[in-house]
């Protein structure tokens, strides 16, 4: 029985650049048309678009096929998606003129394009060129360091409703000819249009790129052009074992900490609603949000609990962006800050939770004993400690998100790192906290709670 009555598979395969396939004849802009369409017609509990891989009709592409009639559509653009829509998915009626072909000749073409692509593979690997996946790994950085550039000079905004090369120059201070050509690269990447020589900003770079945009980002992207100098450092600090860069956060200027605290807040508004409810706010009162940055999970606290109050601990560069958060939020009753450091500082008494969050990964293993032994002093009895990080696997090769921010911690920090459930356990256990356990969460960090008996 299918539990649809509809079931479209368009394909979104990408192939190296020049080689025919769906992507490249702009497949995303179909299948984003087709779940809008098809919300819009009434048809989202009847239809199903799923993504897939080459259908084998890649110069004809974006290719489709809908089920269970079995009907190949091809060169389907969005302008075509709404007649598809109303129809063949909601009037059951067969849209003649982007039918693919009778089933002889698709069989014959798709058979003819299975064999180039077996040959080219064969080609290849005889010639022992690198995999695709892994040359494009390689080279990655390229195309990272093209937005980076792009958010430093603020082009997205400068761009505003459309400008040409001369008068983003000119507003930039920056050269023409390589504005031009960064602003030529940025169209091929898809997050600007070019038109008779006029940029304007794609649906993405208007959203969360620009100034003004639904989901303006760039406070907190700054922060990813701030780490690229960090990163190239890289081989140096595998050498020495540690960070060839490293100051404290003092000594990092009102420009970085202003950028690390907004990418902060920017992921922690996503995950504290989630991270309140996975933690339960039985016998919580009073919360004490260690390193607390933005004051984004105190406020989730309180918001949550009428009863509750939360302290955000944090050094004296960061704690008068926290409070801007929480005066904005209507809290400064219930949600206070206390400067201090985490490293140095007691952290007070008489807690029912004690909330660190991606804190752990910028200490060292003695640093973090140090911190869950005064966490364990700071709670009351039956009280709890919940920490909220990168968790690695026993091997420490995975999850590979905090793998890698192991190595984002060896060029940022002393002697930061990413750590295991069972060196927390070791940890937590050590400092006198009971019922250990690990809680999973939606993305790439888990938590670790803990009881003071």
């Amino acid at each position: 029985m299918e539990p649809f009555r509809y079931h479209l598979f368009v394909c979104d395969q990408r192939k190296p650049e020049g080689a025919p396939c769906c992507s490249a004849n702009g497949s995303v802009k179909v299948i984003e048309a087709l779940r809008r369409e098809i919300g819009k017609q009434g048809l989202a509990e009847e239809v199903q678009v799923t993504t897939c891989g080459s259908l084998g009709l890649c110069e004809r592409g974006p290719n489709m096929v809908v089920y269970p009639e079995g009907v190949w559509y091809s060169r389907v653009r969005p302008e075509d998606v709404p007649e598809i829509v109303r129809e063949h998915l909601a009037g059951g009626r067969v849209v003649v003129r982007l039918v693919s072909g009778d089933r002889a000749a698709l069989r014959s073409e798709i058979d003819g394009n299975k064999r180039k692509m077996l040959a080219a593979f064969e080609a290849r690997d005889k010639a022992g060129v690198l995999p695709d996946e892994l040359n494009n790994t390689i080279r990655g950085f390229q195309e990272s360091r093209i937005v980076l550039t792009a958010i430093e000079l603020d082009l997205f905004s400068a761009v505003g409703d459309g400008a040409d090369a001369s008068t983003l120059a000119r507003q930039m201070d920056t050269d023409r000819r390589a504005t031009e050509s960064l602003l030529n690269a940025l169209v091929a990447m898809e997050l600007l249009e070019k038109r008779d020589g006029t940029y304007s900003n794609g649906p993405a770079a208007a959203c969360f790129l620009a100034a003004g945009g639904q989901n303006d980002s760039r406070a907190a992207i700054m922060h990813s052009v701030h780490l690229w100098p960090r990163w190239s450092t890289l081989t140096e600090c595998v050498r020495r074992g540690t960070s060839v860069t490293y100051q404290e956060m003092s000594g990092r200027g009102d420009e970085w900490t202003t950028a690390f605290i907004a990418a902060m807040h920017k992921n922690a508004v996503l995950r504290a609603p989630m991270v309140v409810r996975a933690v339960g706010l039985e016998g919580v009162q009073r919360v004490l949000d260690v390193g607390g940055g933005s004051g984004a999970y105190a406020i989730a606290f309180a918001q949550a609990g009428e009863n509750i109050r939360a302290d955000v601990l944090d050094l004296p560069t960061v704690v008068p962006l926290a409070q801007r958060h929480i005066d904005e939020a209507g809290l400064d009753e219930r949600v206070k800050t206390r400067i201090g450091d985490l490293r140095t500082d007691d952290l007070g008494s008489g807690y029912d939770l004690v909330f660190i969050s991606a804190i752990c990964h910028m200490l060292d293993p003695d640093g973090n004993r140090e911190l869950l032994d005064k966490s364990f002093k700071a709670l009351s009895s039956g009280g709890r400690v919940v920490i909220q990080d990168f968790i690695l696997n026993s091997n420490k090769t995975g999850p590979k998100t905090a793998a890698l921010f192991a190595l984002n911690m060896l060029v940022g920090t002393s002697a930061g790192g990413t750590y295991s459930e069972r060196e927390y356990t070791g940890w937590l256990q050590g400092a006198g906290f009971m019922d250990v356990n690990r809680v999973a969460l939606a993305g790439p960090t888990d938590m670790i709670v803990a009881v003071r008996p």
